[in-house]
């Protein structure tokens, strides 16, 4: 049996103090406040059957231990497991399921998640039904006998749509299903969506969790002790584990998240605002904005609107435009680090699309991404004005 580093805290602890402490004690050999990086592959033990609680670094390792254990308190779950990507994460939830099954799933989600369900899973004999989630009404519909979870990403990736998380697991619960809900965008200072009845929590910690652009990683969080030993069973299993070193750079990335988090959400209201008022832009899609449709959503179940927004500018000539003269904020794919990054959803993240979803989906050629950094925004808002005048 497997044992997780205990979380020491008091029970009305705060999720800030959270952040800094949950999972991590002083080293034991050394009293260092920071967790070290056990870069080691194996252990040795006193005895035959007798060994210090970590036998081998694919099942156990103590800094991942540490991250888990930390990654667990600020999400309200019973367990966490560190994998080596969001999709592995991903695929480690999707091992729940068996032949035959069926999943309902929000019809905007990443594009890796969609290539994932539909190139490599329903190979299995596994089938998806891709709905508006914003419709419960239209989700309900979608659910038959074979359906064992719904999934959903909200806000949703990259035109910011919101699922009403209590209402999505009440009708999951309804039809016997998990419901499972890709945190990544909001990440756990904004929303905790375990808190609200969701049964797993996933993440990609290469974004908001670690927040500096220098780390590849996932996780998972669940709530009961059912689910807790199935994935802990399959992260074992299929091996697909969180480096040591990653573990260490994801857990400094924790220790600021509130901070980080605040300065994001700043940014990104000032940058969607100041991008509504501009004549040459179409469309503004950030959920702290009246305009968004689900706003109301948004300020009953986020404590903040996050860092990230789309915007239209209403071809593909004139998004490249746009992408080709930036100087200060960074075209490149990815999220959630301190810098502000831009990029083109439709020959980028979402590129693994069909063209003819892109555009049912709202996913236009002329839309354009950006993870809102933590930059002065007088600074982008100069970057992005004088961009746009090309």
């Amino acid at each position: 049996m497997l044992t997780w580093r205990i979380v020491k805290l008091r029970p009305t602890t705060r999720f800030s103090t959270k952040c800094l402490h949950a999972g991590q004690e002083p080293d034991p050999s050394t009293g260092a406040i920071v967790t070290p990086i056990y870069q080691t592959s194996t252990y040795v033990q006193e005895a035959l059957g007798k060994h210090k609680g970590y036998e081998y670094s694919r099942t156990q390792n103590p800094t991942r231990a540490a991250l888990e254990g930390n990654l667990a308190a600020i999400e309200s779950g019973r367990a966490a497991f560190a994998f080596a990507s969001g999709m592995a994460a991903i695929s480690a939830v999707a091992s729940m399921l068996a032949s035959g099954d069926h999943v309902v799933v929000s019809e905007n989600v990443y594009g890796g998640t969609f290539r994932l369900f539909e190139k490599v899973l329903n190979r299995y004999h596994l089938s998806f039904s891709y709905v508006d989630t914003t419709n419960l009404d239209a989700a309900s519909a979608a659910f038959t006998p074979a359906t064992k979870m719904f999934f959903v990403e909200t806000p949703s990736n990259p035109v910011m749509r919101l699922t009403d998380l209590a209402a999505a697991a009440a009708l999951a619960h309804e039809h016997h299903a998990r419901l499972i809900v890709d945190n990544t965008f909001a990440s756990p200072v904004l929303q905790r969506p375990l808190e609200l009845g969701a049964d797993i929590v996933v993440h990609s910690t290469t974004k908001y969790l670690n927040g500096h652009s220098d780390s590849v990683g996932g996780a998972v969080i669940a709530k009961s002790d059912e689910d807790v030993e199935w994935i802990q069973f399959v992260q074992n299993a299929a091996g697909a584990i969180l480096s040591p070193f990653d573990s260490w750079l994801v857990l400094r990335g924790t220790k600021t998240l509130p901070l980080r988090m605040a300065a994001h959400c700043a940014n990104g209201q000032a940058l969607a605002e100041f991008l509504e008022r501009h004549p040459n832009v179409r469309a503004v899609h950030y959920p702290g904005l009246p305009s968004h449709p689900q706003h109301a959503l948004a300020k009953k179940q986020m404590s903040g609107f996050g860092g990230m927004l789309t915007f239209d500018l209403g071809s593909l000539d004139a998004a490249r435009n746009l992408l080709n003269n930036v100087h200060l904020i960074a075209l490149a794919e990815s999220l959630g680090g301190v810098e502000t990054l831009i990029s083109h959803p439709a020959t980028m993240t979402h590129a693994s699309v069909p063209p003819e979803r892109r555009r049912a989906l709202g996913i236009t050629d002329g839309m354009v991404r950006i993870s809102v950094g933590v930059e002065d925004i007088e600074d982008l808002k100069q970057d992005l004005s004088d961009a746009l005048k090309h």
